[in-house]
Formats: C-alpha cells, structure tokens, sequence
C-alpha cells in the first residue's frame, strides 16, 4: 500500500470526526495526538513515553474506559512534570479533545492500528504526514487551505536558494515547517542521507541547521510533528515573530517562507524595536524581519513568498522596498499565477535576493519572470506542477546572471516572460514601484470567474485602503489650521 492510498485512508477517518461534531479544522489536530504515539511506536521512539500511554496500552482499551484512559493521557503529556520531553509536552500542550463518542474513538484508534504500517514506514512517515495536511489544505476552503504554500513551489524555492551543509536555514513564519522540511530533504539527497558527514556536520544539520517560529499554536503542533517525523530537532518556537520574541532570529545564512498576509488586527504596531520602519502591515514587516535576520554576507539568501501590493505600496511600503534595494540584491522576482493558494483573486510573487556586506547600492538589476500572463487556470482541479516551473529554472541560473542575457532581447521578443530592469530604471518609476508588467494581453482570453475577478478588485481596494490609513497616521497631529 502506498503512502498516498494510506493518506486516503487517514483521511476517511474524518468522516468518524465529523459525526462526533469536530470541524474541518480540528479535523489533523485530533488525528495528530493519536498518530503520534502509532509513529513512535513505529520508529522505535517510545522511551519518552510513559509506558501506559504507549500504543500497545492504548489500543488494548475500549468504550468509556477508553475514552477516559485517552483524555487523561492528552492532559499527562502535556504536562512537563509528567512527561521530560519538550517536543512531547508542545504536541500535547493543552491538548483536549472534542470525540465525545467512544465508540468513535475506539474505531479511529483501531483503524489506525491496521494500515500498512511497514510501508508506511518504508516510504517515510514523515513524508505521510505531509501528504497527510496537503490532503486537509486541498480539502479545507479556510485557515490553512486559503494561504497553503503547494510543495511544488517550496522545492522550487528550495532548488533555487541551493542550502549547503553546514548553512543556518531559517522561517519566521514557520507554518507546518514545511519549507525547512524540504530544505532538509534537499541536503539529504546530495548527502546519502547525511551518511557522508562527519559526526559534528550531521549533529548540526540535525539540532542547529533548521529553526523556524509559528504563532499559532495548533499549526506549531502540527509542525513540531512535521519536524520530529523527519528526523529533525532544530529550535521550532511558538510565538510572534513580530514581537521581541522573535529577536533571537538573526544571522542566518539561508531564509525561506511565506509570511501571512493583512494587517494587524486594531491597527497595533509591530512590537519589535529593531525594525526601521514602524507599519500595521504584516507582510512589510515580515519583509524587513527577513532581510534584517539575514548574515552580512554576500552568500546570505533568502526566498519569500509576498502579495503584490508589497511591490507597490506607497509611503513606508515605498521605504521598506528602497531598505531591501540599499541591504540587498534584490536580483529576481517571479510574478506567480493567480489560483495557487486556492483563494481567489490571491496574487502573489517570490522575492529572490542576497544580502550585501554593506547597507547600500547592493541591487544592480532586477530580473523579472512574469508566470501570471497567458498562462493555463489553476485551482484545485488544477493545480501547480514541477513542469510549470522549469522554464524559470532553467533562465535563473542564480550563479552568474550574465547567461541571462542570452535568453532575452527586447526588440526581438518583447512579449517574452522574462526581463531585466537597471536599478536607475526602477528608481526613477513612481513610487519605487516593482509592479512591473509588460505582457501584451491582446490575445489572452480572461477564464476567469465573476467571483475571481471581483475578488482580484477587493484585493487591491484593501491595498489602497491599507495605504491610506498609514497616510492618516503619518499625518496624525499635523495642525492643517497653521496653513
């Protein structure tokens, strides 16, 4: 049985869920507290465990027994004077659970204990579990299915940024963790499953390499999990990156996420005091926590998934976008289709650049690969592929910029997806603007939906909204009445 029929499998169980009233959501958060005991087992991994709320106890119990025996364990391992193991007290961490029937429960449990363990465990547990929450990010219309970043675009990220052994790798926005979790497998690839190293390179890609931090405590959950299924013990906080919390994120050689989008509820600030410019917007901050995070260093890189309006906005926006153009080479954007993050009207690009070893005049030129224009629908139907991106990798070749040049010529395809702009031409644009487009629509037939298309216009009438407001605050206690 392969990984893939397993996750079906798993993924059924929901309907046990559903009828005992646990949401969509809920819907990985209670398998969770159930896998991860199957999944020690599986590896061996048990010692932490107290032994009666190891699996073999667990599955001998049935009815309320059960379902007394199961709510007091979620309370035990959660508990760090119980249990001496802070990766099992953060899974279980005020963990409860909303199975109310014990005969579902015991039927979930029961279930679980007959997969196909052996291949499962051949195919990798960890890499079942990540098939596992896409499966619930493909199936869930909100929360994590809105902004989930599909595997093909973070091992494309991943490929491109090209981690080395030895490499601090880092996400302030961890989510599942999938981003260091690919990073890992990338370097384990090359490496034989980090067979070649040495004792002190393979403990540092185990415990140092990969770090990250999540606000969001059911999704660090799933994370913490996501990290121990793939042999990984790196520093995986759960906190706001935002906050002083999160100033412990710096001098990383590699950065790779997908920060959430929107603005601060209420209009709060950023806590953090080690940010130049004071905005609400997340995404603007989460820009300048990464660039700022990064080693000075012209080999420091990073990879970041941002709306559009983070390349128009104007006031701070306009700043910030000058901040990263002086700390870094700012040397690609890719302009990503609409569709991919199964929200509509979602536009979205990736930010490529390296940082300088000084704060000034460190981008030259920016080359732009526009992926959105006369491009096929995507959505949940259809969605992205390893195909769809090897054009753009194969004209990237982040090593020397110079090979660019033979794939593009303005006069002779000015249509091209492809294109380079000096930093004296994106100076002199109104507003610093890096929303760039120079595609001839005239024969790209718009499939959009009304929903779609509408959406696309709410999303830009927040920007501006957005936009607005910091003008106002900027102007807060300006006295009009001296003019």
């Amino acid at each position: 049985m392969s990984n893939q029929e397993i996750v079906q499998k798993l993924w059924n169980e929901c309907n046990v869920l559903r009828d005992d009233g646990v949401s969509y959501q809920d819907y990985i958060t209670e398998l969770t507290y159930i896998l991860f005991l199957k999944m020690s087992k599986e590896q061996g991994q048990e010692d932490d465990i107290p032994e009666k709320y190891q699996w073999d106890n667990l599955v001998s119990k049935e009815g309320l027994e059960l379902k007394n025996f199961y709510r007091q364990l979620l309370l035990d391992l959660g508990n760090s004077e119980i249990v001496k193991s802070e990766r099992i007290n953060a899974i279980y961490a005020n963990a409860s659970t909303a199975i109310d029937e014990p005969a579902n429960l015991e039927k979930i449990i029961k279930d679980i204990d007959e997969l196909d363990w052996f291949s499962a465990r051949e195919e990798g547990l960890g890499d079942l579990y990540e098939g596992l929450m896409e499966k619930n990010a493909n199936e869930v219309k909100s929360g994590a299915g809105q902004y989930f970043t599909p595997r093909v675009l973070i091992n494309m990220m991943v490929k491109m940024t090209k981690p080395e052994i030895g490499d601090r790798c880092n996400d302030p926005a961890a989510g599942t963790f999938g981003f260091m979790v690919a990073a890992d497998q990338y370097l384990k690839d090359q490496t034989d499953g980090y067979s070649t190293l040495t004792p002190e390179q393979y403990d540092f890609q185990v415990e140092d390499a990969f770090s990250g931090m999540e606000l969001v405590p059911n999704t660090h959950r799933l994370a913490m999990m996501n990290e121990y299924l793939h042999g990984m013990d790196g520093r995986l906080d759960q906190g706001d990156s935002l906050s002083a919390n999160g100033k412990w994120m710096k001098g990383f050689d590699v950065v790779l996420t997908n920060p959430p989008f929107g603005t601060k509820k209420g209009g709060e600030r950023a806590t953090r005091d080690d940010l130049t410019y004071e905005t609400s917007n997340k995404q603007l901050n989460f820009l300048q926590t990464i660039y700022n995070s990064l080693k000075t260093d012209s080999k420091a890189r990073a990879a970041v998934v941002v709306p559009d309006n983070v390349l128009f906005a104007d006031g701070v926006g306009e700043k910030i976008r000058q901040d990263l153009l002086n700390k870094c080479s700012l040397h690609t954007i890719l302009r990503l289709p609409t569709g991919i993050f199964y929200a509509q009207g979602v536009q979205t690009n990736v930010l490529f650049f390296t940082r300088g070893e000084s704060d000034k005049d460190n981008t030259k030129e920016t080359w732009i690969y526009d992926m959105r224009h006369q491009m096929r629908s995507f959505g949940k139907r259809n969605p992205l592929n390893d195909k769809d991106f090897e054009d753009f990798e194969k004209l990237y070749c982040v090593d020397d910029h110079s090979k660019r040049k033979e794939t593009w010529d303005k006069e002779k395809n000015p249509n091209g997806r492809w294109r380079k702009f000096s930093i004296d031409e994106i100076m002199k644009r109104p507003n610093t603007s890096l929303d760039i487009s120079w595609m001839n629509d005239e024969e790209e037939h718009d499939d959009r939906s009304l929903n779609e298309i509408l959406s696309e216009m709410n999303e830009k009438s927040k920007a501006i909204s957005e936009a607005i407001a910091e003008l106002n605050k900027a102007l807060e206690g300006i006295d009009d009445s001296e003019d």
